[in-house]
């Protein structure tokens, strides 16, 4: 069964998951950012969501971890609990 590791910031808003991803890209540190935005209980953490198998997050988070590419911040991606900015530390296939 395919495993992963992945951080992720959870937000309300489109827009505000869309600003932290531009501070990242800025070089602004996605645990930093994590830790004072994010409200997933990962958060205190800086989005630490350790490691997981494949189906257990909900499908379109699971479709980037498991389908882009890694070391990427990827998102805003949307699902029923809001925004979210993910980074695939590692994947095993």
């Amino acid at each position: 069964m395919a495993t992963a590791s992945a951080v992720h910031i959870l937000v309300k808003t489109e827009k505000e998951a869309a600003d932290l991803k531009a501070q990242i890209d800025g070089g602004k540190d996605f645990a930093s950012l994590a830790k004072k935005h994010s409200l997933c209980p990962s958060g205190k953490s800086g989005g630490d969501l350790g490691e997981f198998r494949r189906g257990a997050m909900v499908k379109p988070f699971d479709d980037v971890v498991f389908k882009e590419e890694t070391l990427t911040v990827h998102g805003p991606v949307k699902t029923q609990f809001g925004y979210h900015l993910i980074k695939t530390l590692y994947r095993n296939d």
